[in-house]
């Protein structure tokens, strides 16, 4: 709050003010007309008010005072303002939902230096404040720019899963101290894709470089010989590969996840139930999430959303390709958007569904909206794209629940912001994939004496069963859980060999571990 100085004669001596009162103090910010600093404060400390910090540069001074006597202060023609001198503090980082999820947090990663995972992707912005403390070495192929740097930023997404640092900042990673070793294969240019020869030598490079765990968050529908043999050779060799099952929502396969020596990962969302988009295979092994996932992308690349109806924040997406900006305005229903509303200085709010984002933004700004708010219509949160469509007013998207309470205060003043920041959710088994590398590398690195077919299918039977009892299409095994495969490994050991993994009941051989 702050209080308005009107010209008036002091109503309330300050010689009297605030012995008249009881009760407990606040603490307040009282911002001195030019001249009158010395004698009001001298004033305020005599009766009683406490100096708490002297802003003299700034002809300011911090006091806790009683609330009652703030009605005299605030007619004093001495003063220019009052305002509380609110608390703030510390930008910590945020846990992504998906870390206790599959019990990354319950298992030490102290011991990782002995793993090294390699991310085959789009590179990884060394420059990163969650990512540049960790010990990283990396390859690109020819034209696709430094291995250090993301112009897709893709990559920078994965590798933040798995290894964002423990620092205060941003998120943590699944391995977040910094302990494990990571090596970047850049094959994606900044429009996103490779070829599959290029796969296969990333393969060659993330072996010659030590690593035992590599991850794709990649993939296409187009089987591969020299893939299917060169993946199948490398997991002879000790290699766990694990890869996105894809996000084409059917039941086609995407390789090299569908190959028989690779994990293929599908997507759960924060309630654990199988995202829309997650393909459905006979070889999809393991879930994890991937839906909202919130992770590192390169440096002020990501738009950082907030939505405000009548003094109530929500998570709010931007929508990719919304313009930046900080704008209010009175909240007005505008349907499904499909035509301009009279939303002269307002802020619209729309459903989804019939038509495009862009179409919505386009009909909210032709009527004079300064700002639009979408809402989801089905659950989860609304991350949408405004494809090539250029707009000139922020938009975000919300869940179907924020939605709803928004609908009921229609009328209320609105704030929408955007910013850039270094932070983004991001939908895809590309987001799942990773999880599940990072929990590999964790728990391989607690029991280095375990084969790389032994860690695979520990993860399997110590996998959380969702969906139909047993593996299925949508879930295979269930989602993957660290602790619960670091146990099962200290119970029943591993011999090391080409097999399932202690006393296991479902039995892995080699390839044939599906």
């Amino acid at each position: 709050m702050q209080f308005s100085v009107k010209p008036v004669a002091l109503a309330i001596a300050l010689g009297t003010c605030f012995g008249a009162y009881a009760g407990d103090s606040e603490r307040y910010i009282i911002k001195f007309k030019d001249g009158k600093e010395k004698a009001v404060k001298a004033q305020m400390i005599s009766s009683g008010a406490k100096l708490e910090l002297d802003l003299r540069r700034h002809g300011a001074a911090a006091f806790s005072v009683p609330v009652q006597a703030l009605t005299g202060l605030a007619n004093n023609p001495n003063i220019e303002y009052i305002e509380p001198d609110v608390k703030r503090f510390p930008l910590s980082q945020t846990v992504p939902y998906g870390i206790s999820m599959v019990q990354a947090n319950l298992v030490s990663d102290a011991t990782t230096s002995n793993m090294t995972v390699c991310i085959i992707d789009s590179g990884y912005e060394l420059n990163h404040e969650d990512l540049s403390g960790n010990i990283v070495s990396g390859t690109n192929d020819e034209g696709t720019g430094d291995w250090h740097t993301d112009e897709n930023g893709h990559g920078t997404h994965v590798a933040g899963t798995i290894a964002a640092l423990n620092n205060d900042v941003g998120v943590v990673g699944v391995n977040p101290n910094g302990n494990l070793n990571l090596h970047i294969i850049k094959v994606f240019n900044a429009d996103g894709w490779g070829y599959s020869s290029s796969l296969v030598s990333a393969l060659d490079r993330c072996e010659d470089a030590g690593a035992k765990v590599i991850n794709m968050s990649l993939g296409g529908s187009v089987k591969s010989r020299t893939e299917d043999r060169a993946f199948a050779a490398a997991e002879d060799r000790g290699i766990l590969s694990i890869a996105a099952a894809g996000n084409d929502g059917n039941t086609r396969h995407s390789y090299p996840a569908s190959y028989n020596s690779v994990v293929s990962v599908a997507a759960i969302d924060n309630n654990k139930l199988h995202a829309d988009f997650s393909q459905q295979t006979n070889q999809v092994e393991l879930a994890a999430p991937g839906v909202g996932v919130l992770s590192s992308v390169p440096m002020e690349t990501a738009l950082v959303a907030n939505a405000t109806v009548a003094n109530m924040e929500y998570q709010a997406i931007g929508m990719d390709g919304s313009p930046t900006g900080d704008t209010s305005g009175i909240l007005m229903d505008c349907g499904m958007g499909e035509n301009p509303c009279d939303a002269n200085g307002k802020v619209c709010l729309i459903q989804r569904g019939n038509i495009a984002f862009s179409d919505k933004v386009l009909a909210c700004e032709t009527g004079g909206g300064v700002a639009a708010i979408i809402y989801n219509n089905e659950a989860g949160a609304l991350n949408g794209t405004l494809g090539d469509i250029v707009t000139t007013i922020p938009s975000v998207g919300v869940t179907d629940q924020d939605g709803v309470a928004m609908l009921a205060a229609v009328g209320a003043n609105a704030n929408v912001s955007i910013a850039t920041g270094n932070y983004a959710y991001f939908d895809g088994t590309s987001m799942a994939s990773p999880h599940v590398a990072g929990v590999a590398a964790l728990v391989w690195s607690h029991h280095p004496q375990c084969s790389n077919t032994e860690i695979r299918n520990i993860l399997r039977v110590t996998a959380e069963d969702l969906g139909a009892v047993g593996r299925d299409d949508l879930y295979g095994y269930g989602l993957v859980k660290a602790k619960d495969a670091v146990d099962y490994i200290a119970a029943n050991g591993c011999t090391g060999g080409d097999g399932g993994g202690g006393n296991s009941d479902k039995p892995c051989k080699g390839r044939n571990c599906r």
